[in-house]
């Protein structure tokens, strides 16, 4: 138990950084909340490492905690939609077992954006917003190969103890 407690702390802190990273570090390419998503990097690891709960949880308070230091309410309620869809996303691709580390995080990586941009259609009034897909969709595909790439990489070292539930 102990160990679980501390491994949820670490990968919680390091999430949290990540996103500490991001916000110093804001990518502009002309549409609000483009982001590498370096934080969900820790979610997939914890995903494929931990297992669905464990990961759900890391992600909600990681997103409470940087809406808490670094956001508003708004911030907080299109950074709640991306993650939600995204992980939800995730773990039904995940379970099909047909897709690798790579697959799930782009698609996680592209949901993330649409679920922003369905929240910013609903509180904005506008279906306007939905021009801006297109862009969000290729960095989500770009950020989700990325961070793909990476968790397989990252999963591969970890002792074999700690993929107990990659399946």
């Amino acid at each position: 138990m102990n160990k679980k407690i501390a491994n949820y702390g670490l990968l919680i802190a390091l999430a949290f950084i990540f996103s500490y990273i991001e916000f110093l570090l804001p990518i502009n390419l002309g549409v609000p909340g483009v982001k590498l998503g370096l934080a969900n990097l820790v979610v997939m690891i914890a995903l494929y490492t931990m297992g669905v709960g464990d990961a759900a949880a890391i992600s909600l308070i990681r997103l409470v905690l940087v809406g808490i230091t670094f956001g508003n309410f708004a911030a907080f309620a299109y950074s709640l939609a991306g993650a939600v869809l995204s992980l939800l996303v995730m773990i039904i691709a995940k379970k099909t077992d047909k897709l690798s580390t790579l697959g799930v995080s782009v698609l996680g990586g592209v949901f993330h954006n649409v679920g922003q941009i369905i929240v910013a259609i609903i509180v904005l009034e506008t279906g306007r917003l939905v021009y801006y897909l297109p862009l969000l969709i290729i960095s989500g595909l770009v950020a989700g190969i990325l961070i793909g790439i990476l968790t397989a990489e990252i999963i591969k070292r970890l002792p074999k103890e700690r993929t107990h539930n990659e399946k």
